[in-house]
Parts: structure tokens; sequence; C-alpha cells
């Protein structure tokens, strides 16, 4: 009889024989085995898998774009970061043992791209003289001054002249004194073609197209820009226009010596030698206009500090700035929190208050700012002419007022916020705590001091300090509000007494046109407002500690 059969026999007391070595696994556990290989390969390869592969064919489409326009430009820092970037991409995303990094690398790599990258190319800048007339390589430079240096040559005849375009390829196609007809591009020079000759002009050229009137006019800048070599000897000149109909031939008056790298003055001989600060410079001292990127050390720091164009109103920006957030966050938090104090108790209505309380906390803050310079005018606002009957207060022309309505101005839409994270913070403050303190017959002003503002203190501390980063770089307030004046009045830099160092950077940086791009200067500027801030937050987050041992 079979074991199954037998009384008190079960299933589990049968065992499978085990195969014998060299033997074959029983046809069942084959078949499970092949079930389960096929579901494996079937889940890795699904439908999650091709939306995975699609998307990642859109993102090395991508790079390979950013490669090669890194290659043509020869960045070759962006290049090696992007193929980096490329790798580790498909790396962590085609590998079963990366599945964390599939969640952090996105947000690494945009790390990367938008903070340390930033702040390490500022770093670089702020060592060189990147700036207005310094904004390129040695070679840049050079060709721009050959060109800037162009003079029309004696006693060369005009040419009858036609804009043609081959694609987004501009040329000139003009009449040569001995009646020829010749095209050129900025990359090749004129060459002799058959062309269809009218009243003594081009009217048509194989393989180009003649732009009309209209379509001149719309790429009036390219045309007048353009310079068609002569021919392969760069000595003997280009031709340019001025009217897009005659052209005349052009020749530089510097001469370039490549191998000893100086630049002359074909006019009056003088001969300029690239110096330490990126320029030609002659014997006498006397520098061209056009130099390059080089690097200067500490030398923009030093400005900074010791020159006495930026020295004095450095220091005085300085000194405002910190006033400015301190005064910001204070007044904000304090206002803040007595309100969400006194709407913290029952109250009719409250939820009504609350929600008006918080209505500027919703107007963007540039634009709010926008509408108090309007308020504030002196001689229109609605503040002076409605509120004060009549009355010219120099709101934002007095230095002192100015400081006042900044602050003011940011106390309106500052303090919703605050307003917001206090009241928060109080519906969070523990009841026992509270109600120990009652017990023990404290009364409410000790309650207050003792237990409600340190524990509240435990919660907004960050936020404070984060607020006062925010204050210290509050640009869009300064900006849109005061732009920065008055101005100082002994100041050679356009400098006011509302700047803050952010602003002070942009314009140093020459963003406003008010002067020339220095942006080596204002990078450094930017690594000392960094350096400050770092300072103070660690300072203070240093500080918290001792207030959270009180929760």
């Amino acid at each position: 009889m079979n074991d199954l059969h037998r009384p008190g026999a079960t299933s589990a007391t049968v065992e499978r024989p085990d195969p014998e070595p060299g033997g074959s696994a029983p046809p069942e556990d084959g078949r499970r085995r092949g079930n389960r290989a096929e579901e494996s390969a079937a889940r890795r390869y699904g439908p999650g898998f091709l939306v995975k592969l699609a998307i990642m064919a859109v993102v090395d489409a991508f790079g390979v774009y950013v490669l090669w326009s890194a290659w043509v430009a020869e960045s070759w820092i962006v290049l090696g970061a992007m193929a980096a970037m490329l790798a580790v991409a498909n790396w962590v995303y085609f590998s079963r043992r990366t599945l964390p990094l599939k969640y952090v690398l996105p947000g690494l790599i945009f790390l990367f791209t938008f903070q340390i990258f930033t702040i390490a190319y500022t770093g670089w800048v702020a060592f060189t003289n990147y700036g207005d007339g310094h904004n390129s390589t040695k070679d840049d430079a050079v060709a721009a001054l050959l060109v800037q240096n162009e003079r029309r040559v004696e006693g060369s005849a005009s040419m009858p002249l036609t804009v043609v375009a081959d694609g987004d390829t501009l040329g000139f196609a003009v009449v040569q004194p001995d009646g020829e007809a010749a095209v050129g591009t900025a990359e090749d020079p004129l060459s002799t073609v058959d062309a269809t000759l009218a009243e003594g002009r081009v009217t048509a050229v194989d393989g180009w197209d003649v732009l009309d009137r209209q379509q001149v006019l719309e790429r009036q800048d390219e045309v007048t820009t353009l310079r068609v070599p002569v021919s392969a000897d760069e000595a003997d000149g280009s031709v340019r226009t001025t009217d897009a109909r005659t052209g005349y031939v052009y020749t530089s008056t510097l001469t370039y010596d490549d191998a000893a790298g100086t630049m002359t003055d074909t006019v009056t001989g003088t001969v300029y030698a690239p110096n330490d600060s990126g320029q030609f410079e002659a014997a006498d001292g006397t520098t061209l206009n056009v130099g390059w990127r080089v690097f200067v050390g500490f030398d923009n720091f030093t400005t900074a500090f010791s020159d006495s164009r930026y020295a004095g109103p450095f220091l005085q920006v300085v000194v405002w700035t910190f006033v400015f957030a301190f005064a910001s966050v204070a007044t904000t938090f304090l206002l803040g929190m007595f309100l969400a104090t006194v709407f913290n108790t029952p109250l009719r209505g409250r939820r009504v208050y609350r929600t008006l309380l918080i209505l500027p906390y919703a107007i963007p803050g540039f634009v709010a700012p926008l509408l108090w310079s309007g308020l504030l005018n002196r001689s229109f606002g609605f503040v002076n002419q409605v509120l004060l009957g009549g009355a010219a207060i120099p709101w934002l022309t007095d230095p002192w007022l100015a400081k006042l309505s900044l602050i003011g101005v940011n106390l309106w839409l500052g303090f919703p916020y605050m307003f917001l994270i206090c009241t928060g913070a109080l519906q969070s403050l523990p009841g026992d705590v509270m109600e120990a303190a009652k017990i023990d017959g404290a009364s409410p002003w000790r309650t207050w001091r003792s237990v409600t503002m340190p524990l509240l203190l435990v919660s907004t501390t960050p936020l404070l300090i984060s607020s006062f980063a925010f204050n210290f770089n509050n640009f869009a307030l300064v900006y849109m509000l005061t732009g920065g004046g008055p101005r100082f009045d002994d100041a050679s830099v356009p400098l006011g007494h509302t700047d803050i160092l952010i602003t002070m950077v942009y314009s140093v940086a020459g963003l406003d046109g008010t002067a020339p791009k220095n942006f080596g200067l204002a990078s450094a500027l930017s690594i000392v407002i960094f350096l400050i801030i770092a300072t103070i937050s660690a300072l203070a987050f240093k500080r918290t500690r001792s207030l959270e041992e009180i929760n």
C-alpha cells in the first residue's frame, strides 16, 4: 500500500528524493524556475522600463546637444561636467543596485548646477578683471581691436553693393572697378561669379537670394557690421557698407605681430605690448581700449576696502545693511507675534481678521514696493495728498526718511509671515506646561516671559535666521522702492543712502547702466556678503542649541 494511505500518514512526511549527482531536477521544478525567470524578465522589460528608456533617451539627447555646443564653444569645463553627469545618470537609472540614488540624483544635479557651480564660478570671477574692456580672450581682443580701428583705404573706389543671403549667411555682391561681379561672406573672401547686372548693380546671383529693402532693414545690424575680406591676405582689407548700397574697402590702422605678441599703430608707429592687466600698453603708459580676462589675485578685494571710490561708501552700506536686516526682522517679528497672541484667544470674527491680516503676504514682493513708491511720492502720492492734506514730505528723497520708509514698507510686507509662523507655534505649545504655570501661581506676564516666549523661540529662531539672511539680500524692496537713493553727495560711484550690499553689487557690476561693468569687483563683494551671512547664521544656529535645552 502507498504510504499516503497508511493511517496517520500526511503529505508532510513524504520527502521528494534529491536528484542524483550529475542528474537533472524534476520536470516540475524546472518549469517553476522557467516561469519565475519569465516573470522577472517581464517585470524588468515591462511598460515601466520602456517609459524609463524613453525618458533617458530624451535626457541623453539633450546631453549630447549640450556636449556638442560645449565642444564648438571650446567650453571644456561644461563639456566635462555634462559628460560626467550623463555617465552617472545612465549608470544610476540602468543599474539594479542604485535604488536610493534614483531618487536623490535629480536633486544632486540641480544642486551642483545652480548652487555649487554658481558659487565656484563667482569665486573664480572674483579673482579676475572680468568687466567692460575685459570680456573675453586675448585672441578675441586682438580681433576686436583690428576691426574697431579700421579706416577707409585712401583712393579706393566705391563699389555698387547688393546684400545677398544663403540661408542665414549674409554676403555682399559687389561690382568691382573692372566691371566684374564678386560675392563674399565674413568667412569667404570676394570671388568672381557669374551674375545678372542691371544699371551697374548685381540683381541676381546663382545660389544666392537677393534681399529686398524690407529684408535688409530687418537685418540692419548684421549688414552694417558685416566685413567681407577682399582677398585671403588680411592686409588687403575688407568691404563694408553703411547704406547697404555702396561698399568701400577698409583696412585696420593696427597690425598684430603674432610672434612678438605686440600691436603696432601703422599711423603713429607706436608699439603696444601686453601687460599684466590684460591690455596692450605703450611705453608712455597709454593703453588700447579693448583687453582680455586675466587673473588678478586679490586686487578686487583690495579695491573694495582701500580704494577711496568704494571704501567710504562700502562701510556706510555695510552698516546700513546690518541695521536694515536687524530692524526688519525685529519689527516684523514683534508685530507678528503680538497679533498672533491677540488672535490666539477666542474672539468673534477671528477667522475674518486673520484673513485680512495675511493679505499683504499675497501681493508679489516686487509689485508691492512699486505701489508704495507711488503712494509715498512727494508731489502726487496718496499719503501726502490725501492722508496728510497736501503736505510735501520727501519720503523717498530724504536720506533718513527713505530709510524709515524702507523699514516701514518692509514691516507691512513681512509681518503676515511672522504672524503665520507665530500662530502655528503658539497653537503647538504643550498645554500641560501652560497649566502647570497657572497652578504654580505665575502671572500672565511671568508665564509669557518664562514659558511661552522661550518655547516660541525654539521653533521660530531658525526662521528668524533665514528671515535675517533674506532681508540682508532684499534686493527687490530696495531697488523697486528707492533704487538705492538718494545718492551720496561725495561719492564718485553710483551708490546711495539706502543701498544695501546686494544693490551695491548690482550697481558696481554696472547692470543698471550707470557705470562701466565690473563683474570681478562685484563677484568679490558677493563673496564678502556670503561670508558675512554664513558667519552670522553659524553663530545664530549655535546659539539656538541653548534654547533647545528648554524644550
